[in-house]
C-alpha cells in the first residue's frame, strides 16, 4: 500500500446517511474556516456536510440558526457544519509529501457558479444559501500554527481555483471562465500538538501536499459535475 493510499484509510472515517455526510476524527482537530456555524478557528473532532433544498432557505430564515439547529437535532451541536443542495457525491483524494500527508474530501455543484471581480447571481442571498456549491475539507497529518493553517487555507483556495479554470467553464457564455461559486466553504484541519509547522507556502512539503491533493480532487469533481449536468460528452 502506498503512502497515499494509507493517508485515505488512517485520517477519519465517513458516513453517509440520508441528507448528510459526516467526517469524524478520533481526537479533537484544529480548524480554521468560514463555517457559518463555527466559523474562524476552533477545535472540533466532527465536520458534517447538510443537504438542503432551496425552499429550506426562504428569506425570512436565518441560515446560520438554521444549521445550528439542524445539527443540533442530529446530536452532533459542535461539528464545523457546511450546506449545499447539490449531491452529497463526494471526491477522496490524498497526497504525501516528505512523510507529511494531506487529504481532501470535496463535493461540488455549480449551479451557483460566478467568476471572482464580478457578479451573476443578483443580490439575493437567501436565494443562493442553498444553491449547489463547493465544499471541502483537507486535512493535514501533522500540527500546524494558526498562521500555517491560514496559509494551507490560501493553497487550498489556489488550488481549487486553478482546478476549476482548467476545465473552461462559462456559466454566462462570454462573461469569462467562473472561479467558483458565490457560497463556497473550505475548512482546514490538522491534529492538536506540537512541534507545530511554521509555515504551509508552495514551496514546504504541507502546502504541495495541500495543494496536490486539492487539485486532485476539484479535476475529477469538475469532471463529473460536467459529464452530469453539463455536458454529457465531457
Amino acid at each position: 500500500m502506498d503512502q497515499s493510499a494509507k493517508a485515505l484509510r488512517a485520517a477519519f472515517s465517513i458516513r453517509e446517511e440520508p441528507g448528510w455526510l459526516l467526517l469524524s476524527f478520533e481526537r479533537p482537530q484544529r480548524a480554521v474556516s468560514w463555517s457559518i456555524s463555527r466559523p474562524g478557528f476552533q477545535d472540533a473532532d466532527q465536520i458534517a456536510w447538510l443537504q438542503v433544498r432551496n425552499s429550506d432557505l426562504t428569506q425570512d430564515v436565518d441560515a446560520a440558526a438554521f444549521l445550528r439547529g439542524r445539527l443540533q437535532d442530529k446530536c452532533i451541536p459542535d461539528a464545523i457544519g457546511m450546506m449545499t443542495s447539490c449531491e452529497l457525491r463526494y471526491h477522496l483524494t490524498a497526497a504525501v509529501r516528505e512523510g507529511i500527508a494531506a487529504t481532501c474530501v470535496m463535493t461540488l455543484g455549480l449551479s451557483n457558479a460566478e467568476r471572482v471581480g464580478q457578479r451573476f447571481t443578483p443580490v439575493r442571498p437567501w436565494l443562493s444559501r442553498g444553491l449547489g456549491t463547493i465544499n471541502l475539507m483537507c486535512h493535514l497529518s501533522v500540527p500546524l500554527g494558526d498562521a500555517a493553517l491560514l496559509e494551507a487555507v490560501s493553497i487550498a483556495t489556489q488550488a481549487r481555483t486553478v482546478a476549476i479554470v482548467e476545465h473552461g467553464h462559462e456559466r454566462v457564455p462570454d462573461r469569462g471562465v467562473i472561479t467558483g461559486t458565490g457560497t463556497d466553504c473550505i475548512v482546514v484541519c490538522c491534529p492538536l500538538g506540537v512541534p507545530q509547522e511554521r509555515f504551509a507556502g508552495l514551496h514546504t512539503p504541507v502546502g504541495e501536499a495541500v495543494g496536490a491533493a486539492v487539485i486532485e480532487a476539484t479535476r475529477r469533481a469538475m469532471r463529473h459535475w460536467l459529464r452530469t449536468y453539463h455536458n454529457p460528452l465531457v
